[in-house]
């Protein structure tokens, strides 16, 4: 008995190391065999490239109500995912403006956000809004860019326009339409050709005094 217990103090003494031992080693398995979650990998900024192209296409555009708002069509189209924009080549828009009138639109390119409520034409650029009356011409603007906001029936552009409407011609440096108010202001060397009274005129024109008028 006496042997036994001398034999257990002795063993007493190494028992907390046998243990710390017993740790370190199970604590090495678990760091072995517990699964390494990769991190998730940094966002990177997206690039102005495209994200899908298409060739002769229609897009059209309804709203809540399932009334078309806008179409646009062209020979090709490129979606860019940075911006949300398309870019459109030979393209050509027809929108439903909050009146009811219809705006038809062509150019040789054109930007537009994803609704097509926004849209730069550029090169050839040509806007033709029908009329609120019946029989009377429609108002159309000739530029090498247009900025139209179909929605606000608003046309807007920093390089020299030309408006025509029936016999009327009118000629600017710069144009800002609103059809909503039919305000028309020209700036630059603002030019105008109008038809006799009795006639169907252009809108009013603000923002500078035409030179060279000729009325007929």
């Amino acid at each position: 008995m006496g042997m036994l217990l001398r034999l257990w103090d002795r063993l007493s003494i190494y028992l907390p190391v046998a243990l710390m031992g017993v740790l370190a080693l199970m604590s090495y398995w678990l760091v072995r065999n517990t699964p390494m979650f990769a991190a998730p990998p940094a966002q990177q900024a997206l690039r102005h490239d495209p994200d899908y192209s298409m060739r002769r296409f229609t897009v059209r555009n309804f709203d809540a109500a399932g009334r078309l708002k806008n179409e646009m069509s062209g020979d090709r189209v490129q979606h860019y995912p940075d911006t949300d924009t398309l870019e459109i080549e030979q393209a050509r828009i027809r929108g439903m403006g909050a009146s009811g009138q219809i705006t038809r639109a062509s150019a040789d390119r054109a930007l537009s956000n994803a609704d097509g409520s926004e849209v730069q034409l550029i090169g050839n650029a040509r806007v033709v809004r029908d009329a609120a009356s019946p029989g009377a011409p429609p108002l159309q603007l000739n530029s090498e860019f247009l900025h139209a906001f179909i929605n606000d029936d608003r046309v807007r552009s920093h390089k020299p326009v030309t408006l025509l409407r029936g016999a009327d011609r009118i000629e600017g440096g710069s144009l800002d339409y609103n059809d909503r108010d039919k305000v028309l202001e020209l700036r630059g060397d603002v030019r105008a050709v109008l038809a006799p009274r009795g006639t169907t005129a252009a809108p009013r024109c603000r923002g500078g005094v035409p030179r060279g008028t000729t009325r007929r």
